[in-house]
């Protein structure tokens, strides 16, 4: 590897540790409020999804029949 790859390579990784410096990190509290808010959202949507796709999968077999 030239000497120029490597030091591209230090350059970059020290500008990917500078911006990981600048991220606000969310405390304990926040983080668990919103995988909850994410992973309750989550679980909604499919069930809706699972729903409409009943439906649609019934009204297809009561037409196709």
């Amino acid at each position: 590897m030239s000497e120029k790859a490597k030091t591209q390579k230090t350059s970059w990784f020290k500008g990917l540790q500078a911006e990981f410096k600048k991220v606000i990190w969310p405390d304990r509290k926040t983080l668990i409020r919103q995988t909850t808010a994410v992973v309750s959202v989550s679980v909604v949507l499919g069930a809706v999804i699972a729903v409409i796709d009943a439906i649609l999968r019934y009204g297809i077999d009561f037409l196709v029949k």
